[in-house]
């Protein structure tokens, strides 16, 4: 079956080359692609993970043992050998994906992929991606230990791409016909920075702009408001704000700019989210604190995670890693285990920059002409010349936007100021968590966290728990970085920062149990402002009840809970709306499409009819509330969240956005509900025509897809998993739960845990995708956590490393 994929991928790769719309370089030497001894064939083998390897600078040897999932346990004399270990385990099994990843963070995938990459490339450049890497390298260069480790990391993924042959090369290196490259600490940092634009490199300041000035500011509120109207947030209400000394920035005067902005770059996915929560000794079955995390990212292949566990004299500690980065990121210890979710805070705004001439030198600022630099970004294209960008750089940050890049005013840019930017030691946080011992070391690890701002979970063998929003965060005043701002006004500046201590937090609270799933922090008595544009209104209450419903919790509970596909918006507008829809006018097949959803539990299984017909129906009618979205063509909008569209839909049925604007009728949210349902009786019969049943499973088509545009051969399709975005189990088409990890913190501690995936980055190897029919049905491995590097229980293979004499 193996060599039928591989076989199958020669010929997807004119797949590969259509689907890029390029050539990419040339189409790989037929000659050399499938030569016997160094082409694909040599791919269709597993990993090796037994027998002795040389190592040159390893100080002494490091066992390497792999269970039955071929997750490496690594057992070290010392640090410095087990983080150059670790590079040397992660670049075996995931080379390819590391570093392609690395390429796409630093803007270079031209120069695989040729030309058409460049606009992506331009895209990173302007961002600043490497402008943040070297600011966080040059904080890292100031801590000694930090800087040892990176670099026996990368000392260990080079000393396994030397004994690298063209032969024994990643299968993509093949089909794109090209070689690895040295590792550095740099690539390192561009794979952070990566994370780091992924999960906080969003925004809508220039879309929120252009709405304000469409709309005004009445109905700009209305539609776009800074709270929900229920209460939940990730820290609870009733926590008391008083110990806070200082207050919030104070608004300044200042001129509201409404520039109009045609196009934007393109951005994280907004549904990017995930889930944690613990619960303390007085709500748990056994006494034991435990906690639980599912981070919902894009479902690739190779997976976003590489499991392991990592051992020397100063730590002992088990849980997923990014490849390319060293520690363990999500985990635990034999003391203490925690987990992270985006904590959703805008930290990204926009300035408007005047130049004083065509040469772009200088700045309007403070009523006088500052001096810009400019940096020359030059970007390699693949079989063409060398393409030079020249990106303006002022005090704001870099001016993303200007006349050469989706603006046409020679004397006007826009810059970002991001806290992505903002230079800071990443790598310190997770091997100092990776270390620790109680609540104190977690709250010192996590102490000087600056982005992506993240919202910790912790739990104790103890039995504390735990969860800080953490992250520098600036001291906004009301409504600062919603809209373009003014970059000549230093009013208009980040001021200040909040102070850490006085970032949102909560240890062992009344209640008995800490969550959080992209919600809003606080509620409105912190006196900070706290702004962003796509807070959770569903998970966040299912999660909340579900601790409320009883007083004890046990493993399995927590498992039904990450796999909970309770629909919460579904259940939250459709018995209004069969309650307010017309339906005398139904014809027979609308009708038993009807009785079909009427009779929905508003679970999200994989086999029911429901969820599919509630999809399109919901697609439809949103699409035809915001009809006046689509007059505006030509400009960067973005339509309010479905939270605030169903309150619209149930709370003001008669307002204008109601009224389809191509028909002469004035139309109402009720009307809205009957037109959107025969639409949706029109689509599912002709997608029964040409697909068959539409059950959920095979309506929704959640797929795993392969780093290079899902490539089939090497992806998978229509997985039998429930859940959808903004249900506790998020699994939508390719999105959805990345990593679920339960860790009962017992002596040793208990853990389970299982991702989309499989150890290797390897499509010929079995354990390449071997976790996702697994993952997709529920089903957890319990991760073995070996107390003992002499052990053999649930061992299958051990590799050694040793020294070259």
């Amino acid at each position: 079956m193996k060599y039928l994929k591989l076989i199958i991928s020669l010929g997807l790769t004119l797949g590969l080359f259509y689907v890029l719309n390029t050539k990419l370089g040339s189409f790989p030497p037929l000659g050399k692609f499938l030569a016997p001894t160094e082409g694909i064939w040599q791919n269709e083998t597993d990993d090796s993970t037994s027998g002795i390897v040389l190592i040159n600078g390893l100080e002494d040897e490091v066992t390497v043992h792999y269970d039955a999932q071929m997750i490496p346990h690594v057992f070290a004399k010392n640090d410095y050998d087990l983080y150059k270990a670790q590079g040397y385990i992660t670049a075996k099994h995931r080379l390819w994906q590391m570093e392609f990843q690395t390429f796409a963070a630093a803007g270079r995938i031209s120069e695989i992929i040729g030309e058409k990459g460049l606009e992506f490339d331009r895209t990173q450049r302007r961002k600043g991606m490497l402008f943040g890497a070297e600011n966080s390298l040059e904080v890292i260069k100031k801590n000694p230990e930090s800087l040892k480790y990176l670099e026996a990391y990368s000392e260990g993924v080079n000393a396994y791409i030397k004994q690298l042959k063209t032969e024994d090369y990643p299968v993509e290196y093949k089909l794109l016909d090209y070689k690895p490259e040295a590792w550095t600490i740099d690539k390192t940092m561009h794979l952070l920075m990566y994370m780091t634009d992924m999960l906080c490199g969003g925004d809508k300041d220039l879309e929120y702009t252009n709405l304000l000035r469409e709309f005004g500011k009445d109905r700009f509120d209305m539609l776009y408001p800074d709270f929900y109207d229920f209460n939940e947030p990730v820290i609870p209400t009733e926590t008391d704000w008083s110990f806070i000394d200082i207050e919030r920035t104070e608004k300044p005067q200042g001129k509201q700019h409404l520039d109009s902005f045609l196009s934007v770059m393109e951005k994280p996915d907004a549904q990017l989210g995930s889930n944690n929560w613990a619960v303390g000794p007085g709500k748990s079955y056994s006494g034991n604190a435990i906690l639980a995390n599912d981070p919902h990212l894009g479902l690739k292949l190779p997976s976003i995670w590489f499991v392991m566990q990592l051992n020397s004299p100063n730590q002992n500690v088990l849980g997923a890693t990014l490849p390319g980065a060293l520690g363990i990121i999500i985990g635990f210890n034999e003391n203490i285990s925690w987990g992270v979710t985006n904590a959703t805070r805008d930290v990204k705004d926009w300035y408007k920059i005047e130049f004083e001439d065509d040469s772009r030198q200088s700045y309007k600022y403070d009523n006088t002409w500052r001096k810009a630099s400019i940096k020359l970004e030059e970007i390699k294209v693949r079989n063409k010349e060398t393409y030079k960008d020249s990106v303006i750089y002022t005090h704001h940050g870099p001016v993303s936007y200007d006349h050469t890049f989706k603006s046409n005013n020679e004397k006007v840019g826009y810059a970002m100021k991001w806290a992505g930017h903002i230079g800071h030691n990443f790598t310190e946080l997770f091997l100092n968590l990776n270390k620790g011992k109680n609540y104190d070391d977690y709250k010192d690890a996590i102490s000087n966290h600056v982005a992506p701002a993240q919202n910790f979970v912790f739990a104790s063998k103890e039995g504390d728990i735990a969860l800080w929003v953490q992250g520098q965060f600036p001291n906004k005043w009301e409504g600062q970085g919603k809209f373009l701002m003014d970059g000549s006004n230093p009013d208009h500046d980040w001021q200040s920062f909040i102070p850490r201590k006085f970032n949102a937090h909560t240890k062992n609270p009344e209640r008995g149990y800490v969550s959080s799933s992209n919600q809003h922090p606080t509620d409105s008595l912190y006196p900070f402002y706290v702004f962003n544009d796509n807070y959770d209104a569903y998970r966040t209450r299912v999660i909340n009840d579900f601790f409320r419903s009883k007083d004890k919790f046990n493993i399995q509970d927590f498992k039904d809970l990450q796999n909970n596909n309770l629909n919460k918006k579904a259940s939250d507008l459709l018995p209004y709306m069969f309650q307010q829809m017309d339906t005398s006018n139904l014809n027979t097949e609308e009708l038993e499409l009807l009785a079909t959803i009427k009779s929905w539990d508003f679970n999200s299984d994989t086999e029911k009819l429901a969820p599919s017909i509630w999809d399109s129906w919901w697609n439809n009618l949103y699409a035809l509330i915001w009809d006046e979205y689509n007059q505006k063509e030509g400009m960067a909008l973005i339509k309010p969240t479905s939270y605030d569209a169903i309150t619209l839909l149930k709370n003001k049925p008669n307002d204008s956005f109601m009224d389809i604007l191509d028909t002469p009728k004035k139309e109402t949210s009720h009307d809205l509900f009957l037109i959107a349902f025969k639409e949706t009786a029109k689509e599912l019969t002709e997608w029964k025509t040409i697909n068959g049943d539409y059950n959920w499973q095979y309506y929704k088509g959640t797929y795993v897809g392969h780093l290079l545009q899902a490539l089939p051969a090497f992806s998978r399709f229509d997985l039998p998993i429930g859940g959808d975005k903004g249900i506790v189990n998020a699994a939508g088409e390719n999105f959805g739960p990345s990593w679920r990890m339960i860790v009962e913190m017992s002596s040793p501690p208990k853990a389970y845990g299982i991702y989309p995936g499989g150890q290797s980055g390897n499509p010929g190897s079995q354990y390449y995708d071997n976790f996702i029919d697994d993952w997709a049905i529920g089903k957890y491995y319990e991760l073995l956590f070996i107390q003992d590097q002499n052990t053999t229980d649930g061992i299958t293979s051990t590799q050694t490393l040793i020294p070259t004499q």
